[in-house]
């Protein structure tokens, strides 16, 4: 009688750890169901945001395609969704919002530029060596001041990732940004992919539009270097944000 009733303790045990189990993982289920359907109604929204975008040519290379390749890529990438889809809400809601304005602050586009830096991250190997830095004095008067271009940074990033030698042991893509002494500094530097790119990276590397665009703006007060250096290119960009405020309050605008 002992033995049939320990018999049905343990059967009744097992019976009970099974159903725990599987309530477990009927909830876990459900809870992965969930997760999916909230980033497939995150993917479908952006997907809108997308097909709404509106850029002038001149304030921006960006191209609605560029978006739908890397909203692609990040579906394909199911364990980066959440994360990835959070910082392209975030780019898009800056272009399609902050861009508008004539100026936004320092501190509006590097941020900006660094959540756009995380969205092209997914394209990447986790193992490619991506060194990102930032050297900001907040201190700075002018850093909470709107007297930046908006989008200003796109072209060195996407021309930093486009022609990256993405394969090499020794390939790398470093961006660093700074303010300091009322001034913005971006330095982006990309091992580059072979030599035909090489050579014509060598012509401009496509910065023809950034450069209009930054002497339309600042006239004198920027400075733009491009050189190529034992296979490495190099961008550095300055902008005299004190100068050029100057200017602007002697000119009255």
């Amino acid at each position: 009688m002992q033995e049939n009733n320990t018999i049905t303790f343990i059967f009744l045990a097992i019976l009970l750890l099974l159903i725990i189990i599987i309530c477990f993982l009927m909830y876990q289920l459900m809870q992965f169901k969930k997760a999916k359907d909230d980033a497939e109604k995150s993917f479908y929204a952006l997907e809108m945001k997308v097909n709404d975008l509106q850029l002038e040519t001149l304030e921006s290379k960006l191209n609605p395609h560029l978006f739908k390749n890397i909203l692609n890529s990040i579906q394909s990438h199911a364990y980066q969704t959440y994360f990835a889809l959070d910082k392209l809400a975030n780019v898009l809601d800056y272009i399609l919002y902050e861009s508008k304005k004539k100026f936004v602050t320092a501190k509006e586009e590097i941020d900006f530029a660094l959540n756009l830096i995380e969205i092209n991250k997914i394209k990447i190997s986790p193992l490619f060596e991506l060194k990102i830095k930032t050297n900001i004095n907040k201190e700075d008067k002018l850093y909470d001041q709107p007297l930046l271009a908006p989008l200003i940074s796109i072209d060195l990033i996407e021309n930093a990732f486009k022609h990256a030698d993405l394969q090499s042991a020794d390939a790398f893509i470093s961006v660093v940004f700074e303010f300091r002494d009322n001034a913005f500094f971006m330095t982006v530097s990309n091992k580059i992919s072979d030599k035909k790119v090489l050579k014509k990276e060598r012509s401009g590397f496509g910065h023809a539009t950034l450069e209009h665009r930054l002497r339309i703006i600042y006239k004198n007060n920027f400075k733009l270097d491009k050189f190529v250096e034992n296979d490495v290119y190099i961008a550095h960009l300055k902008i005299d944000l004190l100068e050029y405020k100057t200017e602007m309050l002697a000119s009255g605008r």
